[in-house]
């Protein structure tokens, strides 16, 4: 289709941006789809704005991550759709997932090493298990010897914790000097 078809066509952008995102095999940025509709990022941002607000009171999200956006279902709906895939409702990460899962939202990229210094444990098995269920990847090596595995987290994880993105995350609370001067004793 050529860029003057698609300024004729009778749809709505939001709808042919709902549409591009729908069919695409994965998230797509805005100037992928500013290029492929022939407009300017800044009509697409505003385009795609109005499209997250409208799905608001409905099934599905529009959620960006790390500069794509891609639909996703409401996390209100999670029982439904576990239930209709035939998943195991509310699976459960352990103690240990979950904090590496926290370690890794706060401070990606890190590698396994910084991992394990800040749980003071090894973590070869829990992140093998949080790749698996694809809730991490990999995001290149570090620059310290031995090229180590830079790990942060996947759209997947914000779809499992109900977020739209990683700026939703609790900010941390960092111990009182109080509590400082009691761990230095």
């Amino acid at each position: 289709m050529r860029s003057d078809e698609l300024s004729m066509s009778s749809l709505p952008l939001e709808s042919i941006l709902e549409a591009l995102i729908f069919v695409a095999p994965a998230p797509v940025s805005v100037a992928q789809l500013a290029t492929v509709v022939g407009t300017d990022e800044e009509t697409v941002i505003a385009a795609l704005s109005r499209l997250q607000e409208s799905y608001q009171q409905r099934g599905l999200r529009l959620r960006l991550h790390q500069g794509r956006y891609e639909l996703t279902t409401a996390p209100e709906v999670s029982v439904y759709v576990e239930r209709l895939l035939g998943l195991e409702v509310g699976a459960k990460l352990s103690k240990a997932a979950l904090e590496t899962l926290a370690i890794i939202a706060y401070r990606q990229p890190i590698t396994r090493a910084g991992i394990e210094a800040i749980r003071g444990v090894n973590s070869d098995s829990v992140v093998r298990s949080l790749l698996a269920k694809g809730l991490i990847e990999e995001r290149g090596r570090a620059d310290l010897p031995g090229r180590p595995l830079l790990y942060g987290t996947t759209s997947d994880f914000l779809a499992y914790f109900g977020l739209e993105s990683l700026e939703q995350l609790p900010p941390i609370e960092e111990p009182e000097e109080q509590d400082q001067s009691l761990l230095k004793d």
